[in-house]
């Protein structure tokens, strides 16, 4: 017996398991000054009010995006951040400004229509009243009936969603039952079956695909029509549209060589519904609309911002911490909650690291991406010319020198923890870092991947880069890529606990004696691989 008890210590004390079950040596009198900075003399609301409220929406090249950027640049300076800049990450393509919207029915009677033109589209070149004709092709043989029928007209398809009532609440906030399943997730590339994941739902996914890309060539093949014909533009809807929200992207190309598309204008189903009414019923239906926009190409590349707490410590002073948000929005609001929300709680991170004179002993970087919206384009360009390109995986220099990336971008809703992307050697370093926060509601560790935002130009080239787990509060039913995301759906507590977390975890890795652990290099993976745009 003694002889295995003394096997099974050996084991504890050598294993990989034990290795990372290290404590970590952490600064409680410097994280109970975070608190105290971060959740009583916050700045986030401010600093949210000015990217919102004071530079408008933040479309990536354009003149919103450049007044926050040059204003955010400006004021990391003011906090005694060093380095300070609008760092050129590659070639973007337009600008684009929205410079008069007014849409209208105005017959079988009048109403004044809450609607949005989509992105880098062109205007009407003044006020028309013109037809609306309906368009109920179902293919693009179908179409072959509308020719020479088209100009001076607005089109519009004819949907068949319906309107549906919403019996659940917008806003929700994780359970505990949600984070305890997440946190006892497996990796997410393990060869367990895994829930949901049938050939019959696989099979529906396959249908809703290639509808999709019929529908699609469909839309495209009816523009190119409307465009030779001189029609006027055309309206476009979804059954997430309601209740006077309305979701708005792009609808056409940004690139320098592209021509002006043909415009497209959003609108609510219910009006959007009304219409198809009418029309089905010969009744005609009138439109006034008078749209201006501008196009942006002086300077066709896109920027980030970038700002530094210099390290202090000899033999580590050169390795780097980093922290960001992409600051681009689209059009229809200000992009507070995506993603104006994340860049105000990084920026207050920094400032209370500042304001508590932190001397670091790594460098602490903060930058605010653009392009995130149009495919993470700014975080990967900066990766790919400071770390790596995934595409080759030719290391740069910097990329041993590198520690980790904290991003958010997740809307306005409090930290509940951090997602590992599958780093499963820093589970119990976070678990360490929360536990001073367990009573502001965030514990949660686990193994799942979060997609579709900057930190994924870091994991793509072996670099840790991690996204925190937020309530989803309404990011995902009310505000996301919507009219609706606007100063007033930021919650201002939940702001100043996310500040305050990042704070710490940006203190804690800048500190520690190693940086944090990293997965296998991936291999090289050509642009047309990767995944989580």
């Amino acid at each position: 017996m003694k002889f295995m008890k003394t096997l099974v210590i050996l084991f504890l004390f050598t294993s990989p398991a034990c290795v990372i079950a290290q404590t970590e040596n952490i600064d409680q009198n410097i994280i109970q000054q975070i608190r105290k900075e971060g959740l009583q003399n916050s700045k986030v609301m401010d600093i949210a009010f000015q990217l919102t409220d004071v530079s408008g929406p933040r479309l990536t090249a354009s003149p919103g995006f450049m007044k926050a950027a040059n204003w955010a640049k400006n004021q990391l300076t003011q906090w005694g951040l060093t380095n300070a800049m609008l760092d050129p990450w590659g070639d973007f393509g337009k600008g684009w400004e929205l410079e008069k919207s007014y849409v209208a029915m105005t017959a079988p009677w009048y109403k004044s229509l809450q609607a949005y033109p989509k992105v880098w589209t062109g205007g009407t070149n003044g006020l028309k009243n013109a037809d609306v004709i309906l368009i109920s092709a179902r293919d693009t043989a179908g179409l072959d009936i509308y020719r020479g029928k088209l100009k001076n007209k607005i089109l519009i398809f004819d949907g068949t969603d319906k309107y549906n009532l919403s019996f659940k609440a917008d806003a929700a906030r994780y359970t505990d039952m949600q984070l305890d399943s997440m946190a006892l997730a497996l990796p997410q590339n393990s060869q367990q079956p895994q829930i949901g994941d049938t050939a019959a739902q696989r099979r529906t996914l396959d249908q809703f695909i290639a509808q999709n890309r019929a529908m699609q060539s469909m839309t495209n093949t009816l523009r190119s029509l409307a465009v030779t014909e001189g029609a006027i533009g055309m309206l476009s809807t979804s059954p997430r549209n309601h209740d006077g929200t309305i979701f708005v992207q792009q609808a056409g190309p940004y690139k320098i060589t592209d021509a002006p598309n043909f415009l497209d204008v959003a609108v609510g189903i219910e009006d959007y519904m009304t219409m198809i009414r009418l029309l089905k019923n010969n009744i005609p239906v009138k439109m006034d609309i008078d749209v201006k926009t501008k196009f942006y190409s002086t300077d066709t590349k896109g920027y980030n911002v970038i700002a530094e707490i210099k390290g202090t410590d000899k033999n580590l002073k050169d390795e780097v911490v980093m922290l960001g948000g992409h600051l681009d929005s689209w059009h229809s609001s200000t992009g507070a909650t995506d993603n104006a929300s994340g860049c105000a709680v990084m920026m207050e991170a920094v400032r209370i690291l500042k304001t508590l004179n932190i001397q670091p002993r790594r460098t602490i970087r903060i930058a605010l991406w653009s392009g995130e919206e149009q495919g993470i384009f700014g975080s990967r360009g900066y990766v790919k010319k400071t770390f790596a390109d995934p595409a080759d995986m030719k290391l740069l220099p910097a990329h041993d020198k590198f520690s980790s990336y904290f991003n958010i971008d997740n809307g306005t809703g409090k930290i509940r923890g951090i997602y590992l992307q599958g780093n499963e050697a820093a589970r119990n370093i976070f678990t360490q870092w929360l536990a001073p926060f367990n009573d502001l509601g965030v514990k949660t560790v686990t193994i799942a991947n979060a997609g579709g935002t900057d930190h994924l130009a870091f994991d793509a080239v072996g670099l840790p880069g991690f996204q925190f787990i937020q309530d989803p509060i309404e990011y995902g039913t009310r505000t996301h890529h919507s009219n609706m995301d606007s100063y007033d759906h930021l919650i201002e507590d939940d702001l100043k606990q996310m500040a305050t977390i990042v704070a710490a975890f940006v203190y804690n890795a800048a500190m520690r004696d190693q940086k944090i652990p990293r997965k296998e290099l991936p291999k090289p993976r050509p642009a047309g691989q990767r995944s989580g745009m």
